[in-house]
């Protein structure tokens, strides 16, 4: 708290970047805000087609107000409670299921997030959903998550690819 980073995000938590290739340096903070501003930058990601760009920005910032429910509610009561409560975990877990039948379903008709373009909505989503649908919490059989066919083949899509490899690598042994 005392490095200065609550003058790069004023909510001190992680993400947070600063770019100093421009003058004055712009503060960025929250996952959505820089993704948009990156894809924004180097022309990537980000479709330049009204419809397109619109779909993307509706996926951006419906994983911005839905996997901080699943990542904060059901993990916590699922995984680190320190004592067990039934209801806040069949609540939580009610809803993580809905969110996955909301992107199996989507994903239904859609190679990526964004019919067949790989896109910072696809970058938005996996790793909460990804890490859900595979890792997070040991909660895979609880949630059933072998049900969703279509967002384990875009979670295995996504997470071939060579970037979201070394993305994965970061900050481990």
């Amino acid at each position: 708290f005392s490095s200065g980073f609550g003058g790069v995000n004023p909510n001190s938590k992680i993400p947070a970047m600063v770019d100093t290739s421009t003058t004055p340096s712009i503060c960025l903070f929250e996952s959505g805000s820089m993704l948009v501003y990156l894809a924004e930058k180097f022309g990537a990601f980000l479709s330049t087609d009204v419809h397109k760009r619109a779909e993307t920005m509706n996926w951006v910032m419906w994983q911005m107000g839905s996997a901080p429910f699943v990542g904060g509610g059901f993990g916590h009561f699922y995984a680190y409670a320190p004592f067990k409560m039934q209801y806040p975990i069949d609540r939580y877990a009610m809803e993580a299921k809905r969110q996955l039948h909301v992107l199996d379903t989507h994903l239904a008709n859609n190679e990526f997030m964004i019919g067949g373009e790989y896109s910072i909505a696809d970058m938005a989503i996996w790793p909460w959903y990804g890490a859900l649908a595979r890792e997070a919490y040991n909660a895979q059989e609880f949630l059933s998550v072998h049900e969703y066919q279509n967002l384990q083949r875009w979670v295995d899509l996504v997470g071939s690819r060579e970037a979201v490899k070394r993305g994965r690598m970061v900050n481990r042994t």
